[in-house]
């Protein structure tokens, strides 16, 4: 055998040999695994108020667990940690394969996941379901297989496939939560508890992101914040006949139209209040100009527009690739993603309704303060209300959490940046490419504040048409696979 070059951490016949293990693990346990996974609805508990009842978010964690364990990775240690009262976590440590690796002070690197889910929602094409996986042409459809279940499946893969070819890596640990979906509300309490156990955490494997196309390694290079919750508008007790009160009381949803007037410009989508946004960094316009270049008018016509988009009525607020880009990562926007107060269509009689409830996504540039932002909101929707309606804005954040905090990566050091291009090369033929994204993922702003000197290594596989959280959700495998062996030779490199 050839001595090792200890200036290459991969080998060059080395690649390959990741490659074809993720494939194996992939088609031989990681699909089994996350086709029963899917089949779970382990809501997150925004979603579920009885999930410890229920027991599905405890179904998933086990799951995982014993999937880990039967691994068998030499040294590995795992643990469910649990407060009381808290959701779940996964932890497990894995010693270095490296000389010196486990020396006190050795780098480690943190591997994140999640395994709660987003609900049902409706539209699923009729031979599809969210609790009904499907393996077709290489998309695995289903909720969470993509947005997140995979994860801790890939993280451990990613080891195995080192220690396999006998590739030295640094110190690993695993944090996999169950309430991501929820805003990582309970995260911050087991981070504070794991600290010690953490290590000296110099590279962040983060696997909850998204993917410009299918076609190269993509890097997360920020996300957004979020303040959702519910804005309700209270006018009356009970409802009444509408021909005898129109016209003399106002309706409550004419109401609700005022004050998101407020906030919101209906013309343009334009959030007014600039404590909303933020200086967009000039490295990050560069960065999306580059991304705009490679993926042209993909950035908006890969949606699901009702009159198609081509030739169609129907068109995005901006039809230039690069404004599209930083419109979805950059700039504040208001979504209503629920109603409550209103009958269906088939039960609605000519009644005045006592009060309209809109739930509310605000999504904030990754440079506000979550938590400032939802007080500002709370006050903007909630002052001065006309007619003196009863207006309130309940955000839905925990234990003083009332928002999420968006999130900025850190400069990209040299080894990671020639490792990220290095490792798309080996496993996708094309450079690594640099795309923000528009969600959030509270722990990587809770991660960068307890860990300031690391590196951030945050992507997914949340490609075109991938629709988390929606209808018809699936899963990429092939890119999940080359995405497995990608990710291990980047660890690899950590120095």
């Amino acid at each position: 055998m050839n001595a090792r070059d200890p200036l290459l951490p991969v080998q060059p016949d080395e690649a390959g040999a990741l490659a074809a293990f993720a494939n194996r693990a992939w088609d031989d346990d990681i699909v089994p695994m996350l086709t029963n996974y899917i089949a779970i609805p382990a809501k997150s508990p925004m979603f579920d108020a009885d999930w410890a009842e229920n027991g599905f978010i405890e179904k998933v964690i086990r799951d995982a667990a014993t999937w880990v364990e039967s691994k068998q990775v030499a040294g590995l240690k795992l643990e469910v940690v649990r407060i009381e009262g808290r959701t779940p976590v996964i932890f497990f440590e894995v010693p270095a394969t490296k000389a010196g690796g486990n020396e006190a002070g050795a780098d480690t690197i943190c591997l994140y996941g999640h395994l709660d889910k987003q609900p049902e929602f409706n539209g699923w094409r009729n031979d599809l379901g969210p609790w009904t996986p499907k393996y077709v042409d290489g998309l695995l459809y289903g909720r969470g297989g993509a947005d997140d279940g995979y994860a801790v499946y890939a993280s451990i893969t990613a080891i195995m496939a080192l220690d396999a070819q006998g590739i030295p890596r640094p110190r690993c640990v695993g944090i996999i939560e169950s309430c991501e979906e929820s805003g990582s509300f309970d995260l911050p309490a087991y981070i504070d508890a794991l600290k010690p156990r953490l290590g000296n955490v110099s590279l962040v494997v983060c696997l909850d992101s998204g993917a410009g196309n299918y076609d190269q390694l993509w890097l997360t290079t920020s996300l957004r914040g979020m303040v959702s919750g519910v804005l309700k508008v209270e006018i009356l007790t009970e409802g009444v006949h509408s021909g005898d009160s129109s016209g003399l009381v106002p309706s409550s949803f004419r109401i609700l139209r005022q004050v998101l007037d407020r906030l919101e410009d209906s013309a343009t989508g334009e959030l007014l209040p600039q404590s909303f946004h933020c200086d967009i960094p000039a490295d990050r316009i560069e960065q999306t100009r580059a991304t705009a270049q490679i993926l042209g008018n993909e950035v908006w016509k890969r949606f699901p527009w009702a009159c198609g988009a081509d030739g169609g009525a129907t068109l995005p607020t901006t039809t230039d690739p690069l404004q599209a880009l930083l419109n979805r990562t950059w700039k504040p926007t208001l979504s209503v993603t629920g109603v409550d107060g209103f009958p269906d269509l088939g039960n609605a009689g000519n009644v005045l309704r006592p009060y309209t409830a809109f739930k509310l996504s605000l999504r904030l540039p990754p440079l506000i303060e979550g938590n400032e932002a939802a007080l500002r909101l709370k006050t903007l929707l909630e002052d001065n209300a006309p007619y003196n309606a009863k207006v309130t804005f309940a955000p839905d954040g925990r234990a003083g959490a009332l928002g999420a905090t968006g999130w900025n990566a850190p400069s990209l050091a040299p080894w990671l940046e020639d490792a990220l291009n290095g490792a798309s090369q080996a496993h996708y033929g094309a450079p690594c490419g640099y795309i923000g994204q528009g969600g959030t993922i509270p722990l990587m702003s809770m991660l960068q504040k307890s860990f300031p000197a690391a590196q951030m290594l945050v992507c997914g596989v949340l490609g075109p048409k991938s629709n988390a959280h929606g209808p018809n959700e699936f899963l990429h495998v092939p890119y999940g696979k080359k995405l497995t062996a990608a990710v291990a030779q980047v660890m690899a490199a950590c120095a």
